[in-house]
């Protein structure tokens, strides 16, 4: 019998469902800290925070590792490829949550909804409200694969022309033009809105600099979704101190959670959301259909996997 261990809650109905599916599978629904449990388990699912070298040696048995997460920068990926262990993970599922979140902060910019809140607090009647049109607006997507692609396509119905940037400058879905890393200084003071969905790897790491906010549009908004380290948070901060751009909506930062005296709370221009653009009531629901795709390809001993991950590259 194979024995999969969770490593996070899951709700008493999808407990079931996947118990009724898969009678002749052991699950426990526990943490990494159960130790029998680890042991035991040739399959756990996890959001990979959890997953280091020493519960790695535990896991003796451990043979495929199902990640609820499209970031894996914190696993021991090193460890993991020696043992030959097989990564999957739940890319996809973020397209919806994040790229209504990407929108909604957008259209609160625009339409001065941050202004009208704060007149409403004071009880100000006032109408020079300073708002603008999303509408006939040029904007880059660096990394567009599932998410900046669903990211695109929402832009696209407001009439926003989409340029895409990956390391290849390779089509993807809804993107007017596409260029590649390399091309992102003659792009950038052409347009009015960057956003960033990249993962964290050697390649896009410290991806943007401060340089590259002086290029941008002294009105430009720029959205970071993807990780902390694509820019250093004092070359940011600085571009921020000397208005280089208008806006930074940061929903991933260099070290989480954010210090509390971390200027970047109070900074003018700046929105700090807590990592939570991906979530979703949905985010469970969808990582167990993966999931549970996946464990029928593993009782039949298939090879057809979806998401499976190179954990050389981390991706």
């Amino acid at each position: 019998m194979t024995n999969v261990l969770f490593t996070f809650t899951v709700k008493d109905h999808l407990i079931k469902q996947l118990q009724n599916e898969f009678p002749d599978v052991e699950f426990t629904f526990s943490s990494i800290k159960d130790i029998d449990a680890l042991e035991q388990a040739e399959i756990i699912m996890t959001y990979g925070e959890d997953i280091s070298i020493e519960t790695l040696k535990q896991a003796s048995a451990l043979k495929w590792l199902m990640v609820a997460s499209a970031g894996l920068e914190k696993l021991p990926l090193r460890e993991i490829a020696e043992r030959d262990i097989l990564i999957t993970n739940v890319k996809g599922i973020h397209k919806t949550p994040m790229a209504e979140s990407v929108m909604a902060h957008l259209l609160s910019i625009k339409r001065a909804l941050p202004w009208m809140y704060l007149q409403q607090d004071k009880s100000e009647w006032r109408k020079r409200s300073g708002s603008s049109e999303l509408y006939g607006s040029k904007a880059l997507v660096i990394g567009p694969g599932a998410i900046g692609s669903e990211i695109g396509r929402l832009l696209q119905a407001f009439k926003v022309t989409t340029t895409g940037c990956n390391r290849s400058g390779n089509h993807a879905l809804h993107m007017d033009h596409m260029i590649s890393f390399d091309q992102l200084n003659d792009v950038l003071p052409t347009v009015d809105i960057v956003i960033s969905v990249l993962p964290s790897t050697p390649e896009t790491r410290g991806l943007l600099t401060y340089e590259h906010f002086v290029l941008m549009k002294k009105d430009a908004i720029f959205m970071n979704f993807g990780r902390g380290d694509l820019v250093k948070e004092e070359q940011l901060v600085k571009a921020m101190q000397e208005r280089q751009i208008a806006f930074a909506v940061l929903d991933v930062f260099e070290k989480e959670p954010l210090g509390k005296n971390h200027p970047l709370w109070t900074m003018e221009g700046v929105i700090v959301s807590p990592h939570v653009s991906s979530h979703s009531s949905e985010y469970v629901s969808r990582a167990l259909n993966i999931f549970i795709e996946n464990l029928h390809q593993w009782n039949k001993e298939g090879s057809d996997y979806k998401n499976i991950i190179d954990s050389e590259k981390g991706y």
